[in-house]
């Protein structure tokens, strides 16, 4: 079987990070794994396995002719039989379909706020989903929308997975060597609400922890705010953003606890990834984070944008170290033992293979 990935951009985000994963991992399992980048390449490129089939089309709009020319080339020299498309590339997938109809389309889903939309906003995702052989999501709220609202009806969650990569560079070492880390992995963008972490670690101010927000800045009016934050309450000294990184396993090493407020998420990565780096978390109960952080058994949870209630879990997951060592416990266990790579893996190539 021979399938590839196909993704907007490798700037460091959820749906991207799994784009990688899967091409990554399909190596080991198909004759042929490519990964496509349809539109701007990132800090991801450098975590792609040497022997994944990379292509870049560099499209610079919607219907760039230009850019369909190469992709279908490139599909045919290939003779790709499988685009598995992630979040906003259905549709270039879609245009490839139609010019090479033997193609079978893997739509997934990873945009949590869809459920939230209505038909106006995914007119192009309604008549795309006509041209899919089958619908991936990430968790079941989106499952049941997509379902409801498509014409593809053969639709399928299947959880997303995390990798850490023991050999990399190690090459960030986090500030304030002297106290306990609080680590929020999220790029710096609306939905993940930093403000709202950063108003509830100003009014704990414990002086033995610093938090450090490690995710793309993007140097724009959400990045400004809470720059302007952390100076108005002289937390320079605490608080420390380091945009992307790659070395993220050696940054996890370096924390107690992980960080999680987002309004809305579809199956955040990032709670894998402290799981598997034996952190304690603290989480907003969104999407499908609830599934995975269950209250007072393998992390807190919070409701989303209630700061009284976060201020209240983020306080005693700081004050306990026995609780912060149960609960890591326990997620460590949760995440090896339900969202393993193989696990996923083989669950997507029956797929494939159907």
């Amino acid at each position: 079987m021979r399938v590839i990935q196909l993704i907007d951009s490798l700037n460091a985000g959820g749906a991207e990070r799994m784009a990688v994963n899967y091409a990554n991992s399909l190596v080991n399992h198909l004759s042929f794994s490519g990964l496509i980048c349809s539109r701007k390449e990132g800090d991801l490129l450098s975590q792609l396995n040497p022997e994944v089939n990379y292509f870049f089309l560099n499209r610079k709009k919607t219907i760039h002719f230009k850019a369909l020319k190469l992709f279908s080339v490139y599909l045919k020299e290939n003779k790709v039989e499988v685009i598995h498309a992630h979040g906003s590339s259905f549709f270039i997938a879609t245009l490839m379909k139609l010019r090479h109809p033997s193609l079978k389309v893997f739509y997934h889903e990873h945009n949590g706020q869809r459920v939230k939309q209505g038909m106006l906003n995914n007119i192009l995702l309604l008549f795309s989903s006509f041209f899919f052989e089958r619908i991936l999501t990430v968790n079941p709220e989106i499952e049941y929308w997509l379902k409801k609202n498509l014409f593809c009806k053969k639709v399928d969650y299947i959880p997303n997975f995390a990798i850490l990569n023991e050999n990399e560079d190690k090459e960030t070492f986090l500030k304030s060597s002297s106290t306990k880390k609080i680590i929020c992995l999220a790029n710096l963008r609306y939905p993940k609400n930093h403000i709202l972490l950063l108003e509830v670690f100003s009014e704990i101010r414990n002086k033995e922890w610093t938090l450090h927000l490690i995710g793309k800045d993007y140097n724009d009016v959400y990045s400004d705010e809470l720059k302007l934050f952390i100076l108005q309450n002289n937390l320079e000294e605490e608080v420390f953003i380091y945009s992307s990184k790659n070395d993220v396993n050696h940054i996890l090493s370096q924390a107690e606890i992980g960080i999680l407020c987002s309004t809305y998420e579809g199956f955040p990565v990032a709670l894998l990834e402290y799981g598997l780096s034996n952190l304690a978390v603290v989480s907003t109960n969104v999407g499908f984070c609830k599934e995975i952080i269950v209250d007072n058994k393998t992390g807190l949870l919070f409701t989303s944008n209630n700061k009284n209630e976060f201020k209240f879990k983020l306080k005693e997951m700081i004050e306990s170290e026995m609780l912060r060592k149960k609960l890591s416990q326990n997620l460590n266990k949760l995440v090896v033992d339900n969202y393993s790579e193989d696990k996923i893996i083989q669950k997507l190539l029956k797929y494939y293979s159907n």
